[in-house]
């Protein structure tokens, strides 16, 4: 598995964004589909929500490759 992290700019990020931060998804569309085909996990769980608050020390994981939030400020 291909694993990274991303540093938090703020508190949280909304898992739609992520996967449009880290590249996985091309558009906000693109996110909507892969969470609604229950494609991305969240801390080992699948999860359905575009909206849902990721906070520091989640991993988010989808076909393959896996990341890590760093809280902001955090040396990557």
């Amino acid at each position: 598995m291909n694993e990274t992290t991303l540093t938090l700019r703020g508190e949280h990020i909304t898992l739609d964004a992520l996967l449009k931060a880290t590249g996985w998804a091309g558009s906000g569309g693109a996110a909507k589909q892969l969470i609604a085909a229950g494609q991305v996990r969240v801390d080992g769980a699948v999860e359905l929500r575009r909206g849902a608050k990721l906070r520091a020390g989640q991993r988010i994981e989808m076909a393959g490759q896996a990341v890590t939030l760093q809280p902001a400020g955090a040396a990557t």
